[in-house]
């Protein structure tokens, strides 16, 4: 049960993050834009993701006994 405060915050942390995307998506699709990710998308969006992927497979290699 120690783990308890961790999972709500990463819990509540994936579903704000969710909301976020489907909210961008929502205005961009209501401003009649198409959803295409080119090389520049792909140049900001790789760094900011995968760290956060290391951090994740990290954080779960440390807490596994």
């Amino acid at each position: 049960m120690d783990d308890s405060a961790f999972t709500l915050f990463i819990g509540f942390g994936a579903l704000w993050t969710v909301m976020g995307i489907v909210a961008v998506i929502a205005l961009l699709k209501a401003d009649g834009q198409k959803i295409r990710f080119g090389k520049w998308g792909l140049v900001v969006a790789v760094p900011i993701i995968l760290p956060l992927l290391a951090a994740f497979i990290f954080a779960i290699a440390q807490r596994t006994p």
